[in-house]
């Protein structure tokens, strides 16, 4: 499941594909948290079309947040993962995405290994039984990864609370 998924969605149904499928560009990252995140400003719904621009163009590390919820999603086989600033389960969460992506491999690896020394098996949950993805405790992770502004839809558990993710992006458990 790692790496070798085939998605059950063409590309061409994959919102702002081209921007979500990239390498991590190898500039210093800023570092920042999930609650800096919650509080950037959403704007405007970008378009499919929509370029990466700004805050999307920059790359950011978070050195510690929380894992509360992660899965695989078969329309993109991305690697879903809702994190928080603090482990209550209750916390606002943000969205981070490992993309199925040849240089994210190793990544997708080592953080499905970590897990399950955790005892936590990724599997394929799409919308809307999410809430299956549930991790029994939160995680401490570090994540590095690229801005990027979904549009507003209901992409994960109720908890998130920002048209704002990290994706592409590389989530290593503590």
């Amino acid at each position: 499941m790692d790496c070798n998924c085939t998605p059950s969605a063409p590309a061409s149904q994959d919102f702002r594909h081209a921007e979500k499928h990239m390498p991590l560009p190898s500039a210093t990252p800023i570092e920042t948290t999930v609650a800096q995140i919650l509080t950037w400003p959403p704007g405007p719904d970008p378009t499919d079309a929509s370029p990466r621009t700004g805050r999307e163009l920059t790359l950011y590390h978070l050195a510690t947040a929380y894992l509360q919820n992660a899965r695989f999603i078969s329309f993109d086989c991305d690697i879903h993962f809702e994190i928080s600033d603090v482990p209550d389960k209750n916390a606002p969460r943000i969205i981070v995405e490992t993309p199925i992506d040849s240089e994210y491999c190793q990544s997708r690896k080592a953080i499905q290994a970590a897990l399950a020394q955790h005892n936590v098996q990724l599997q394929y949950v799409d919308e809307p039984n999410v809430s299956q993805a549930e991790l029994p405790q939160a995680l401490p992770v570090s994540v590095l990864g690229l801005a990027f502004r979904d549009f507003e839809h209901n992409r994960g558990t109720a908890d998130v609370d920002s048209s704002w993710e990290l994706h592409p992006a590389e989530v290593s458990l503590q």
